[in-house]
């Protein structure tokens, strides 16, 4: 079975997850970490793509990322794979299979998921057992977005820039969102969106974007369709 293209829209970011083949290390020495940033830093160039979070991590790495063409997001992540592959098969004399298959990608509802996927990319560490507290975690976007530190890969996203009027005023309405876990019902719908490729937003975003795109956003629902209003009202005539 042939499969469906991904959902892309020029202006809208995404969550995108790529992972070594069978969860396998893919970054050991410093020299693989700056290699894998740098050539981030050049395909989000070259591709019209605005990086707004990441973290690297030992077996995988997240981008939140907004493309600018249809195709931004494919060719950044095609261009950074194969230059990563060549460089780690001749620095490890590795051969076979790096990356586990395609990458996963959602789109993404920026007013409602932008904030929350860019704490759930930076916490990945934490929640890994890598470090206690995210900003002692090097290779991330949080020193940028929480502390202000130069980081030449993020431009910031709308969404962020409304935290507030300068810089330190975003930086710290931004670390509060860290004060607290990310609700389990958050973690398992950025996680199940990411992983079956679906769009993650509100009823109302997800409706425009399959408007624009003339596909379904999300899966059907078991049981009927239990957003419509029909549902509705018949399930609130037997409560």
């Amino acid at each position: 079975m042939a499969r469906l293209p991904r959902y892309v829209l020029p202006g809208y970011p995404q969550h995108v997850i790529q992972r070594g083949n069978n969860r396998q290390q893919i970054l050991y020495e410093a020299e693989d970490w700056w290699f894998l940033w740098e050539k981030l830093a050049a395909a989000t160039e070259k591709f019209r793509c605005d990086l707004h979070a990441y973290v690297l991590m030992p077996t995988h790495f997240h981008l939140v990322v907004t493309p600018w063409q249809d195709d931004g997001v494919g060719k950044l992540m095609q261009y950074v794979g194969r230059y990563y592959v060549q460089y780690f098969n001749q620095r490890y004399e590795h051969t076979g299979t790096l990356w586990e298959g395609r990458y996963r990608a959602t789109l993404l509802d920026p007013a409602t998921f932008l904030l929350p996927c860019s704490r759930y990319v930076e916490l990945n560490p934490v929640r890994a057992g890598y470090t206690d507290n995210a900003g002692d975690y090097d290779w991330s976007s949080y020193g940028f977005n929480a502390e202000g530190r130069d980081d030449a890969l993020i431009t910031p996203h709308p969404e962020y820039e409304k935290l507030g009027r300068s810089p330190k005023t975003r930086q710290s309405a931004y670390r509060k969102g860290f004060s607290r876990p990310i609700e389990e019902e958050m973690l398992a719908r950025i996680r199940d969106a990411t992983n079956k490729a679906w769009v993650l937003g509100s009823e109302a975003f997800c409706r425009e974007i399959e408007g624009s795109l003339n596909r379904r956003t999300t899966p059907n629902p078991r049981g009927g369709d239990r957003r419509s209003a029909a549902y509705r009202r018949a399930r609130a005539q037997h409560q």
